[in-house]
C-alpha cells in the first residue's frame, strides 16, 4: 500500500487572453500549490482499475478524472491495469482549487513509480492534459505560470512564500459555464503577454488578478463580501481562485492568518488556514 498527498492550488493571477477556434480559452495564470491536500491510497493487484471514493461524493468509474488518467496511462505503456485507488477528499469539489486535476496528476505520478514505467514529467503531462488542462501543472508542482490552455508551463521560482486563508461559501461553480459567461469572440490577432514580476509579497498582493471574477461575482455577489471581510481582517489582498467560488486572502505571517481564519469561521463559512508549498 502506498499513500500520496494530492495538493490543492490557487490562482494568484489569471488573465484570459483570448478564445480559440476549438472553444478553449488562451490564458496566462500564476498557479501555486498549497498545503491543503487530499490523500490517495494505491494498492497494486487485480486485473482492472478499482476506484473507491468514501462518502459517495465522487463517481467511481470513467467519469472520474483519476480513473480516466489511470486508463490512459496503462494504455499508453501497453500494460494491463491492476490497481485499487482510494481518494480521501479534503479539497472541496468544483471550488476553483483544482482538486480533481490534482488527483489525476497524483495518480499518474504514483502509478508511474509503482509499476516502474519510467516515464518522465513531460510524458506524464502529455497524458494528463487529455484529462484536464490543470493536470500538467500538478505534475510539475510548486509554483508556475500556465500559458496556452494551461498546458504550457514555466516554473515561477521568484514567488515569495505566504500564508493564506481560504473561504468556501459551500456551493459549486461550473468552470465551463463561467468561461461561457465571458462571451468572448474568436481571437484573430497574435496573442502577446509579458509575465509580471512579483519580487515581494506586497508586489504580489497588489498584482492579484482574476478575469473570471466578473462572471462568478456577477452571479454570486456574496463573494465580494468575503473578499472585503478578508481584507478587513488583515489580508494584504484577496482574490477568487480559478472559476470560484473559493476566495483566498494573502498574509505574511502565520499568526495573522490564523487570527483571520478564526474570525472568518465565526461568519459561518468553511475556512482553511494554509501555506504555499
Amino acid at each position: 500500500m502506498i499513500i500520496r498527498k494530492s495538493p490543492a492550488k490557487i490562482n494568484l493571477y489569471l488573465e484570459v487572453l483570448g478564445k480559440r477556434r476549438d472553444g478553449y480559452h488562451e490564458i496566462a495564470s500564476l498557479m501555486q500549490e498549497i498545503s491543503l491536500c487530499d490523500e490517495m491510497v494505491f494498492l497494486p493487484g487485480g486485473r482492472d482499475i478499482r476506484l473507491n471514493c468514501p462518502g459517495g461524493i465522487l463517481p467511481e468509474d470513467g467519469r472520474n478524472l483519476v480513473f480516466k488518467a489511470a486508463s490512459l496511462l496503462f494504455s499508453h505503456v501497453g500494460a494491463s491495469p491492476g490497481i485499487e485507488i482510494e481518494i480521501r477528499k479534503n479539497i472541496p469539489l468544483a471550488a476553483g482549487l483544482g482538486g480533481g486535476s490534482s488527483n489525476a496528476a497524483t495518480a499518474l505520478k504514483a502509478l508511474n513509480e509503482i509499476f516502474d514505467f519510467g516515464l518522465g514529467p513531460e510524458d506524464l503531462a502529455k497524458i494528463g492534459v487529455k484529462t484536464g488542462a490543470d493536470v500538467p501543472f500538478f505534475i510539475l508542482g510548486k509554483a508556475a505560470w500556465a500559458l496556452g490552455i494551461g498546458e504550457k508551463l514555466l516554473p515561477a521560482e521568484d514567488v515569495p512564500p505566504m500564508w493564506l486563508v481560504l473561504v468556501n461559501p459551500g456551493f459549486e461553480v461550473s468552470t465551463r459555464e463561467v468561461y461561457q459567461g465571458l462571451n468572448l469572440g474568436l481571437t484573430k490577432d497574435i496573442i502577446q503577454f509579458s509575465i509580471p514580476k512579483f519580487l515581494t509579497l506586497q508586489d504580489l498582493a497588489g498584482g492579484l488578478r482574476n478575469d473570471l471574477e466578473r462572471v462568478t461575482l456577477r452571479n454570486h455577489p456574496e463573494l465580494l463580501n468575503i473578499k472585503k471581510s478578508l481584507v478587513r481582517h488583515g489580508a494584504l489582498g484577496a482574490l477568487m481562485s480559478g472559476s470560484g467560488p473559493t476566495v483566498f486572502g494573502v498574509f505574511a505571517e502565520k499568526e495573522q492568518a490564523e487570527a483571520a481564519g478564526i474570525a472568518m469561521r465565526s461568519e459561518g463559512a468553511s475556512v482553511w488556514t494554509v501555506r504555499s508549498t
